[in-house]
């Protein structure tokens, strides 16, 4: 018998999440010169994970990616299996006996721990929660977040921590007409937060936030960014870094901002804290202060590294955020390293003991780990299914190679299928929802209502 690959006998791959490094996966598939057919599987109902999800409401550019994920879902082989969880609703060896190739792109779903005394209280947060609940993703819906309290603190220096502190500092009038969770718009417009604090422990040079982003915070209605000077006094050694344009620019507009007088006429104020670390969190029944570390640079260029100088300042608060990175979630029966939070890896071939697992791949974030933007899992994915199509004439066919006696099997289970149909009438839903309050679209926080819409929809 002939490998899998053909008209008669597509080579039949399973990708599991179906956010961006899922869809360009997919899409390299298609452009191959193998014949491939594509089932992309996803916990949620919704497609395209974190564009949906992590994306900040008031940036709708960046969702307009969605544009070629949804063109890559029109493909004849391609199939959209949403509400369905791999490793519980079906599991890893499982979907061997239906597919020939089994590729993970399901990211990185947890926050990094900060590891510090304190970090359990009430009002200590991951950044992954407060976006998930402004984005009205299913899992957070429920939280509340105490926005009473006048002092907030982000630790990290990254998009993600940009992107917490410019919500917490627009005006109800800058976020009322983008995509934020009618929850999250009402409780901001109650919010009484005049503070907030983004710590880095490390230096101008060294922060990973794209310069469009920073830009941004010193055109905000009612809040002024404020930068110490002398944060800004660059070493000889972190010149290198400067020659990075990103970061050229970045250390542009924190100069002006450094020379910005607060207004009085605003409310808020964003303080940047470079050269600092979280040591504690203190507070009875709840967060009420922090303790920073004060640290210096050292090491060579290019490879600068925090010291504690043994200097130590507290700082009251009532929320903090930890921005600093994440980590992914184990799939049983998927190797998995705990100590990095990945799934180990040589260039997308999944390895246990050093050795690859046949027809096990993984692509994206849960692949290399928290880091680039979007387009980075472009060239990411392809690596991957470059490998995975290398292999495909040694993988051993499939036992059923068939989609439909795994869906019966789902149904069997009690699980409701969602199928790109399906999500379009949501999405169609959403929209219409948001033009009542002049929204893009006002989002189903809820699995229930998806699904119920669905059924009355049949």
């Amino acid at each position: 018998m002939s490998a899998p690959g053909r008209n008669e006998r597509p080579l039949r791959v399973a990708i599991v999440g179906s956010g961006p490094s899922g869809f360009y996966a997919a899409d390299t598939l298609f452009k191959s010169d193998v014949v491939v057919a594509v089932d992309m599987f996803d916990r949620l109902p919704t497609p395209f994970g974190l564009v949906r999800g992590g994306v900040a409401p008031d940036h709708p550019r960046i969702r307009n990616v969605v544009q070629v994920y949804e063109r890559i879902a029109t493909h004849e082989r391609f199939r959209f299996v949403g509400n369905v969880e791999v490793g519980y609703h079906v599991t890893i060896p499982e979907l061997g006996r239906y597919y020939d190739a089994l590729l993970l792109a399901c990211g990185t779903e947890t926050d990094q721990r900060m590891a510090i005394a304190g970090e359990e209280l009430p009002g200590s947060y991951g950044a992954t929660q407060f976006v998930g609940w402004y984005n009205g993703h299913p899992d957070y819906r429920h939280l509340t977040f105490d926005l009473s309290v006048e002092t907030a603190v982000i630790i990290g220096a990254g998009n993600v921590a940009i992107d917490v502190a410019r919500i917490l500092c627009k005006s109800v009038n800058e976020l009322r007409h983008t995509e934020i969770a009618q929850h999250a718009l009402d409780a901001l417009s109650h919010s009484r937060i005049r503070d907030v604090y983004l710590i880095a422990r490390r230096g101008p040079a060294q922060a990973k936030f794209t310069t469009k982003e920073l830009k941004e915070l010193g055109e905000l209605e009612d809040c002024d960014p404020v930068v110490d000077p002398a944060d800004l006094q660059i070493a000889p050694e972190d010149e290198e870094d400067f020659r990075d344009p990103t970061k050229a620019n970045n250390l542009k507009y924190l100069g002006q901002f450094a020379e910005r007088a607060p207004s009085p006429e605003k409310s808020k104020r964003l303080r940047f804290k470079f050269l600092w670390s979280p040591i504690k969190l203190r507070g009875v029944g709840r967060v009420e202060e922090i303790q920073l570390g004060r640290n210096e640079l050292v090491g060579p260029a290019g490879g600068r590294r925090a010291r504690s100088t043994g200097e130590t300042t507290r700082l009251a608060c009532g929320l903090v955020f930890r921005s600093i990175g994440y980590r992914g979630v184990p799939i049983p029966g998927v190797p998995f390293n705990d100590r990095y939070g990945l799934v180990p890896n040589e260039g997308g071939r999944v390895t246990e003991n050093g050795k690859p697992v046949p027809g096990l791949y993984v692509a994206g974030w849960i692949k290399r780990g928290p880091t680039g933007i979007i387009g980075t899992n472009k060239p990411c994915s392809a690596e991957t299914v470059k490998h995975l199509l290398e292999d495909a004439p040694k993988l051993t066919p499939c036992e059923v190679p068939d989609t439909q006696p795994l869906l019966d099997l789902l149904r069997e289970r009690g699980t409701r299928v969602v199928g790109m149909a399906d999500w379009r009438i949501i999405d169609q839903a959403e929209i219409l929802r948001g033009q009542a309050v002049r929204k893009p679209r006002e989002r189903f926080t809820h699995y229930h209502e998806m699904l119920s819409l669905l059924e009355d929809e049949q």
